[in-house]
């Protein structure tokens, strides 16, 4: 190995910005404390986790099943009876 190296005429990996990007999502308090957890217990970031599992559900095409439950409508305001004196 050289002591020296001359990087003088080197240039930026041009793919380096495609690699990863920083972003800034709203997380539920115990979804964060699940892959924190996760993260104790498997040695790597919680951060690393959350992608890792992105990334999976992105290349399986995995879709949300979701059900929102039925709007309640209110009920027809009931005519009262006058109150007897």
């Amino acid at each position: 190995m050289r002591k020296e190296y001359d990087f003088s005429e080197a240039s930026r990996n041009p793919y380096a910005k495609k690699l990863r990007r920083a972003v800034t999502i709203r997380m539920a308090i115990d979804t964060i404390q699940y892959f924190k957890k996760l993260s104790r217990s498997t040695g790597m970031p919680y951060q690393t986790l959350i992608n890792l599992y992105l990334q999976d559900c992105a290349a399986t095409r995995r879709k949300l099943r979701m059900r929102w439950p039925a709007p309640t409508r209110p009920k027809p305001a009931q005519a009262r009876k006058p109150a007897r004196a």
